[in-house]
């Protein structure tokens, strides 16, 4: 340690700067900093958001068009591939139900599930799911399964 590195503790040193609008003799009295006149002079100023100085803001900018239906429901889809896939696995043997796929990382805990006909089921499986397509739903039962919709 010398006299050159020495430095005050941290914290000790105030440097807040003057305290505005205390009266002209503080040197940042009168408009306390804040120019003449304009929005931010003014006292309960905010700013809008997306505001861009009068600029047109981004938001109004851009093109706006379509309809976003708030009561869709969006299911995730899930083959019959896949699951024939879990069972030359072992992974599921005759029942296949929404824990099982959450639990294989399938699907999250919240998703509404379908069975989608893509593939070729070979085993007999009663599965347990929100929706099924028919092809899906054909081909599960011919293959001597089941397909329960919650």
């Amino acid at each position: 340690m010398g006299l050159h590195n020495l430095q005050p503790a941290e914290g000790s040193v105030n440097r807040d700067g003057k305290r505005l609008g205390r009266g002209q003799g503080s040197g940042k009295g009168g408009t306390a900093a804040r120019g003449h006149k304009g929005a931010k002079s003014r006292s309960g100023y905010s700013k809008k958001i997306g505001f861009e100085g009068g600029q047109m803001p981004l938001q109004r900018r851009v093109p706006k068009f379509g309809f976003t239906n708030i009561n869709r429901k969006d299911y995730q889809g899930i083959n019959l591939e896949k699951l024939q896939e879990l069972v030359d696995s072992k992974i599921i043997t005759n029942e296949v139900s929404l824990d099982i796929l959450i639990e294989n990382g399938l699907v999250g805990k919240n998703d509404l599930v379908k069975i989608l006909g893509n593939g070729e089921l070979k085993s007999p499986l009663k599965i347990s799911v929100h929706k099924f397509t028919v092809s899906a739903k054909a081909a599960i039962e011919a293959a001597g399964g089941e397909a329960i919709s919650l």
